[in-house]
């Protein structure tokens, strides 16, 4: 009769195609302005700056999970200090984000390490030398190796962080969450996104690169890794059903960075991950 009992009790979750609903417990999200989703409507929570919005992929995991408690202190710009240290902002302090990691909680997801190595900068100054050589490769000569050794010098940082969450909640699942695709891999789309065109495969290969260190450390940190590169293949910056907005943006998001489609990219890579399924979650 148990046993009898038991296939029942399994019927809904194989329906579902997997466990589609958390049980209860704590989730708990961290990360950058990859992870807030500035701009994406609609922003929520404290301090305004962080710029986090309620349609950001810990926002879109939480409303299919239904975790007891979730508390999304993502912040745009922030780094991995700020994950121990409050993160100065417009208005405000964002408090260090580890603090939010307690005991209790059963699952973290965390997305950083792009503004360590200064991503941002990074684009910008790519925009601005091709204009100088818009069939060219300026943005390769400039930076050369010193991206590759900037990826270097960033692991150790990724692996600490992991080391402390695990140390603050030692029963939760942690999940690593890389970057989406942010060029194609030969050919761009200049003036339209503004990387010369010899760039873009040395971008494309940096990005990648980044996303190698990450999943490495995930392995290594007793984490699980959520590509978010390999899904938004044919949704780059340059392409017409795009994920993650370029310079001159088309959907509401920053410039640079994923919009609600791109969001919702991550999040079913996220809960597929966790082997959940999505269902009408807005």
């Amino acid at each position: 009769m148990r046993r009898w009992m038991a296939l029942v009790a399994m019927v809904p979750a194989l329906i579902m195609g997997g466990p589609a609903r958390a049980a209860g417990g704590r989730y708990v999200a961290l990360g950058d302005s990859f992870t807030s989703g500035p701009f994406i409507p609609h922003r929520h929570g404290t301090p305004i700056a962080c710029l986090r919005s309620d349609h950001n992929y810990p926002a879109m995991v939480a409303r299919l999970l239904e975790p007891t408690a979730f508390t999304d202190v993502s912040c745009s710009a922030a780094t991995t200090e700020d994950m121990t240290r409050a993160q100065p902002v417009l208005f405000g302090h964002n408090v260090p984000q580890l603090d939010a990691v307690t005991r209790d909680t059963t699952l973290v997801t965390i997305g950083i390490g792009g503004n360590d190595i200064g991503y941002s900068r990074i684009v910008l100054a790519c925009a601005t030398l091709s204009l100088t050589a818009p069939h060219g490769a300026p943005c390769t000569r400039h930076f050369g190796a010193t991206l590759d050794q900037r990826i270097a010098a960033t692991a150790p940082k990724i692996a600490a962080l992991l080391r402390d969450v695990h140390v603050r909640a030692p029963r939760a699942r942690v999940l690593l969450v890389g970057y989406p695709r942010m060029l194609p891999a030969r050919t761009g789309c200049w003036p339209t996104v503004p990387t010369a065109d010899g760039d873009v495969p040395f971008l494309d290969g940096f990005e990648r690169h980044l996303n190698t260190m990450l999943a490495e450390q995930a392995r290594l940190g007793g984490a699980g890794f959520v590509d978010a590169y390999t899904s938004a293949q044919r949704h780059d910056m340059c392409a017409a059903d795009r994920w993650v907005e370029g310079i001159l943006v088309t959907s509401p998001a920053a410039p640079v960075h994923p919009n609600a489609k791109g969001m919702q990219a991550v999040a079913d890579r996220v809960l597929a991950a966790l082997g959940a399924s999505r269902v009408a979650a807005d």
